[in-house]
């Protein structure tokens, strides 16, 4: 989607109504959680998330993902792969770059709820197709984005970044998820683990202070019928002292 259809397509949606035609549970907090993300990270988003896991870190994550992404059944050489909730694409782009190096002929696309994070992945030019949505209801996203853009309606694969800790609903989450996989697909999310920076809510915008393995585990073995959950040793987010371990959610239909 080029740019101009792009911002045509963001500011042609009157956000609080399409919201609720998502079926989003609190409307005014998520309106507030988007203007949190708008006013403070949108055009630094990049340079916070390098700041907090460093290079090394960064690095490490996103082999873990493509490491995943590649294991058994194997994607089609054409897949169709998302990444749910995006953010400005600092994960997307990365991950595409190595998973485009196996299958060059895969598509990706990026959904967020932040407008101006997904303007802020359209300029990097790097032919990811972003659109809006919620990841409590990718399918309801799905079909609103379709009348702009040409997007699947399932998925070969799916992942996430760090996002899981803003949806106040994770059931809803695994759910949603589950519902735009095709058969044998795969989801691979990264989080994470529980910490007791209460802080975090007002910085950055979190809703949970990140999350027990097992926690994730029981929730997606409800919707999923293989789930592997694991800490990724030696990753954590670092900042001014403050460290918080992350996990990898391996989930397979």
């Amino acid at each position: 989607m080029p740019q101009f259809a792009l911002e045509k397509y963001l500011q042609s949606m009157a956000l609080k109504d399409l919201l609720q035609q998502l079926r989003a549970e609190n409307v005014d907090f998520l309106i507030k959680e988007i203007r949190h993300f708008t006013r403070r990270e949108a055009e630094r988003r990049d340079k916070i998330v390098l700041g907090y896991f460093g290079k090394a870190g960064i690095d490490r994550i996103v082999d873990s993902i493509v490491n995943r992404l590649n294991s058994s059944p194997k994607l089609k050489p054409n897949a169709h792969i998302l990444d749910a909730g995006a953010g400005s694409g600092f994960f997307t782009v990365k991950v595409a770059a190595k998973m485009k190096a196996i299958l060059p002929k895969a598509t990706f696309f990026a959904m967020d709820a932040t407008p101006a994070m997904l303007l802020a992945l359209e300029q990097k030019r790097e032919g990811i197709i972003p659109f809006f949505g919620m990841a409590e209801n990718i399918k309801g996203s799905i079909e609103t984005a379709r009348n702009y853009a040409e997007i699947p309606k399932r998925f070969d694969a799916v992942f996430s970044t760090l996002m899981l800790h803003h949806c106040p609903d994770i059931n809803k989450v695994f759910k949603s998820v589950r519902q735009v996989l095709k058969a044998s697909g795969t989801a691979v999310i990264v989080d994470m683990c529980t910490h007791p920076f209460v802080e975090f809510k007002e910085e950055m915008g979190d809703v949970h202070l990140g999350f027990n393995p097992d926690q994730i585990e029981k929730a997606a073995e409800k919707v999923f019928p293989k789930v592997v959950v694991e800490k990724l040793p030696g990753i954590s987010c670092q900042d001014s002292g403050r460290s918080a371990e992350l996990f990898i959610a391996t989930l397979k239909l």
